[in-house]
C-alpha cells in the first residue's frame, strides 16, 4: 500500500488563520481566511478584517512579555533574546538572512524593548497589555514569555494577572 493510500488527512481541513499587519493584508485575510491573527491590539485593523468578510470569524491577538522578579533583569533578558520584535517598518518582512536580522536588531535599544514589552512583576502592567487586545475586540489573546523563567511566569499569570481580567 502506498503512503498516499495510508494518508491520515482529516475529513475536513483545519481552519487557516492569517496574520496581517496592514489594511490591504487585513482585507485579504477577511475574504479568504478562517480567522485573523495580529500581534498589535489594533481595533481598526481588526475592523478592516471583519468588514472584508471576517465578521464572526475568530480574531486572535498575540503578545510577548518578560516576567521576572527584577524588572531591570527582565528588560535585559527581553532585549537580549528578542530585539527583532522591534525591527521597524517592513524590514522584518523583507530581510532575507538571519544575519540581516541580527544587524538590524542591533539598532534596537533596551529602552525600546522596555517601552513595548511588559517586563518585571507588575501585574497591572501585564494585565493592561492583554486588556488592550480585549478592548480592541480580539476573541483570544496568546502570551509568550520571553526567557527561562517559565514556571514563575505561569504562577504569576494564574495568581495575579488573569484574575484582573476575569469577567471582561
Amino acid at each position: 500500500m502506498s503512503w498516499a493510500a495510508r494518508s491520515t488527512l482529516p475529513e475536513r481541513p483545519p481552519p487557516i488563520h492569517m496574520s496581517a499587519f496592514g489594511d490591504k493584508a487585513a482585507g485579504v485575510a477577511g475574504r479568504i481566511a478562517d480567522g485573523f491573527i495580529c500581534t498589535m491590539p489594533d481595533g481598526d485593523l481588526l475592523r478592516r478584517f471583519q468588514d472584508a468578510g471576517g465578521k464572526g470569524k475568530p480574531a486572535q491577538g498575540g503578545t510577548k512579555v518578560c516576567w521576572g522578579p527584577d524588572a531591570a533583569e527582565a528588560r535585559r533578558t527581553a532585549h537580549r533574546l528578542w530585539p527583532n520584535m522591534l525591527v521597524p517598518g517592513e524590514a522584518a518582512q523583507l530581510l532575507p538572512q538571519p544575519r540581516h536580522f541580527a544587524q538590524v536588531s542591533g539598532l534596537v535599544t533596551e529602552e525600546a524593548v522596555a517601552g513595548a514589552v511588559p517586563c518585571g512583576n507588575d501585574p497591572d502592567e501585564h494585565a493592561a497589555a492583554l486588556r488592550a487586545f480585549v478592548d480592541a475586540g480580539f476573541d483570544e489573546v496568546y502570551v509568550n514569555q520571553i526567557g527561562p523563567l517559565q514556571e514563575g511566569f505561569f504562577d504569576f499569570y494564574a495568581e495575579q494577572v488573569l484574575p484582573r481580567l476575569r469577567g471582561r
